[in-house]
């Protein structure tokens, strides 16, 4: 069970405040200007991340002695949810860029650290995620693609789907099975997208955050160093899906800003709209549908907040990091619906914003583990396994 801490442990301080403030502040001038049109023509914006990168938000996690801002879990959250209120796409980017180098810093050799982390944190290097196979999502360990033993290396082999940032990276981690069948047989790479025999398949064409990159990779005879494997042979997956547990904290911190969207958004339009003489927000219809977004909007900032603030002090966070993902997530979903029921026609037009947010929303239950999978987790703990 989940020990209960006093609500000030989860409070940001002013540093973590003015992290997320420059974010929020990088995120109106660089992105809001164009993230329309960015969305209309599923536009990756290629050149914002140099900027990011030169803003310290895409080193966030690494530490300074790497080039990196060498901030906490709860600046992370508090940067993601503040570019997410713009733009879900390129919080999604950030999100996953952080995650891999985070999991590079816990489980990566010193040569790795020293190669790729500089890079990632300040150099405008962007890194992308393979996991998922056609026959392999939430099943991971289901992954059928191969690191085969040769010449002091391996040579990888196989087809992964949804990768994320991969037509863009610079560093692919990818997963790769060394062994026999089970997570026990799976290793963690970190591979060079321009390698020969790596290619970009298909991009994926996705409902919403378009300013995202998903694409299927393809690795046909891949040869790749000894020294690319991440951890342990045969261990690197565990360890790597233990190190990104994280990146539920800031799917839960996108799917606050979608909502923290939402809600300024609705109110404004229910504030402006008149009917049958007066403000829709004056009708109970509308303004329950805002009280009831506000207040989900609250429950997901402490819930994510506290798992942040865990993982900030060393504590087991899986757990609550998947309690943050599932809620926020929900709530993301079924508010921006009623975001654009408050805007009635025109939030079902593109003139608003929140149709785009009601789009964005839907992905945050899917990926860095379904729903589904958040409350398995959840009940497991709970009640072990009882099949």
């Amino acid at each position: 069970m989940i020990s209960s801490t006093s609500a000030s442990q989860f409070e940001p301080s002013e540093e973590q405040r003015q992290i997320g403030a420059l974010a929020a502040e990088i995120a109106q001038r660089e992105i809001a200007p164009h993230v329309e049109k960015w969305d209309r023509n599923h536009t990756f914006p290629r050149e914002l991340y140099a900027k990011l990168a030169q803003a310290g938000i895409m080193g966030i996690l690494v530490p300074e002695a790497y080039g990196g801002a060498g901030a906490d879990y709860l600046s992370y959250a508090l940067a993601v949810e503040e570019i997410a209120r713009v733009d879900a796409g390129t919080a999604v980017t950030v999100s996953v860029h952080s995650m891999i180098c985070s999991a590079i810093l816990k489980l990566g050799s010193q040569e790795q650290k020293e190669r790729w982390l500089p890079q990632l944190a300040a150099e405008d290097v962007i890194a992308g995620f393979a996991l998922t196979e056609s026959d392999a999502g939430s099943d991971a360990v289901a992954l059928r693609a191969t690191a085969t033993k040769r010449d002091g290396g391996y040579v990888l082999n196989g087809r992964k789907q949804w990768c994320s940032t991969g037509s863009y990276a610079g560093v692919v981690m990818g997963m790769f099975r060394t062994g026999g069948s089970g997570a026990r047989g799976i290793s963690a790479f970190l591979i060079d997208p321009k390698a020969k025999g790596v290619t970009v398949e298909r991009v994926t064409e996705k409902l919403g955050i378009h300013t995202s990159n998903t694409c299927d990779l393809a690795f046909d005879d891949v040869e790749v160093g000894a020294d690319s494997l991440l951890g342990g042979e045969g261990t690197g997956f565990v360890n790597a899906m233990t190190a990104l547990t994280a990146g539920r904290i800031g799917i839960a911190a996108q799917s606050i800003g979608i909502l923290g969207a939402c809600l300024a958004e609705s109110v404004k339009f229910a504030k402006e709209r008149m009917a049958f003489g007066k403000p829709i927000g004056s009708f109970e219809g509308v303004s329950f549908k805002i009280a009831q977004m506000a207040t989900d909007l609250d429950a997901a900032r402490a819930l994510t907040y506290r798992a942040a603030a865990l993982a900030d002090a060393g504590k087991p966070f899986a757990i609550p990091a998947s309690m943050a993902k599932l809620f926020a997530s929900t709530a993301a979903r079924k508010h921006s619906a009623e975001a654009v029921q408050i805007h009635g026609g025109y939030g079902y037009t593109t003139e608003f914003p929140v149709e785009r947010h009601y789009r964005d929303a839907k992905i945050t239950e899917i990926y860095e583990g379904t729903s589904e999978i958040q409350q398995i987790v959840i009940a497991r703990s709970l009640l072990g396994r009882l099949d």
